[in-house]
């Protein structure tokens, strides 16, 4: 008897993704044709860039900007035009709302017009936060090249980067980055004081908002090198929707799940029920709007990710792979 296929799927452990939990404990699962991985990705979207190119995922959930900037950036431009993986399908309609934050103790920064010609800290080069500090810098006037960035890889690490503290040994080192901004219900418990932590190690300066749909589905190329016509991804789409189904009709026990921590996040009622207020999951996960591309395309160009000689219709043919 043949092996049944597994289907790999990269994800960010953050409460974006719980739809995607949901939709791998329906009892439709069991009906696919083949099985489902799930890998954690702390370090975010740039990191997935680099495993979908290295054939150890097949698919992922993560950040637009990351996205189509690892299509159609600079670097990536100068390369083949097949970046090893598409955008096939939407996952959040609202921006995501970051944090823009220091370490408690940096009494020299105390707002954004502070961070100028600083160093930002970043998971990944390719990352969201990366490509967020360009979108920062544009933002406020500065030179896209006026923040010095200083990859230092996920969460815990990029809080020490700031802080110069290490919190996993409690030891003190030399800040190496002055900032980092990083998704808002994830990061408050590191700058929200409360009576049990009244000494967070972070502190909150500013927030920003990405200027179009945060969250995106990709897959490879490699593996799906027809999505439109795939009736793997079809089938997919379906397990998704009705994640998203089933998030929405239970959001009780969706605050419940998000305090467990078994999703690989953890976060309080209070916090889980206020993101909720504002979070958008899309009606249909299958294809993308070529408009709302052409749109993030047009802000990386003007922030200096993407080259601006380079045509919106070339680059959003480097990055669908399913239109809508």
């Amino acid at each position: 008897m043949a092996e049944i296929p597994t289907i790999r799927i990269g994800y960010v452990p953050e409460h974006y993704l719980t739809p995607l939990h949901l939709a791998l404990r329906s009892p439709a699962i069991s009906s696919l044709p083949f099985k489902l991985a799930l890998t954690s990705f702390p370090s975010g979207t740039g990191h997935m860039i680099t495993s979908l190119r290295s054939n150890e995922i097949d698919l992922a959930i993560g950040l637009t900007e990351g996205w189509v900037a690892g299509l159609a950036g600079k670097q990536q431009a100068s390369q083949s035009s097949d970046g090893g993986y598409k955008v096939i399908g939407h996952w959040v309609d609202n921006p995501l709302r970051w944090a823009i934050v220091t370490g408690r103790n940096r009494d020299e920064i105390n707002g954004v017009s502070d961070l100028k010609d600083k160093r930002v800290g970043v998971s990944r080069l390719g990352s969201g936060s990366h490509i967020m500090s360009f979108v920062l810098a544009q933002q406020q006037g500065w030179k896209p090249d006026s923040l010095t960035t200083v990859p230092l890889g996920p969460f815990g690490p990029l809080r020490d980067g700031v802080s110069g503290l290490d919190e996993s040994k409690g030891q003190t080192a030399n800040p190496s980055a002055e900032f980092f901004m990083w998704e808002e219900f994830t990061t408050k418990p590191y700058f929200h004081a409360t009576s049990e932590k009244p000494n967070p190690p972070l502190k909150k300066i500013g927030e920003i908002f990405t200027p179009w749909p945060s969250w995106m589905i990709v897959a490879s190329t490699a593996v799906f090198p027809n999505p439109e016509q795939d009736r793997r991804l079809e089938s997919l789409f379906q397990a998704f929707d009705q994640g998203i189904r089933d998030f929405e009709a239970d959001t009780a026990q969706v605050v419940k799940l998000l305090g467990t921590g078994e999703l690989g996040c953890n976060y309080i009622e209070e916090d889980a029920t206020e993101w909720l207020k504002d979070v958008r999951f899309t009606n249909a996960t299958r294809g993308v709007d070529d408009k709302i591309i052409g749109g993030v395309v047009d802000v990386l160009k003007v922030a200096g990710v993407i080259d601006s000689a380079m045509s919106n219709d070339e680059a959003i043919q480097r990055v669908i792979g399913i239109k809508r």
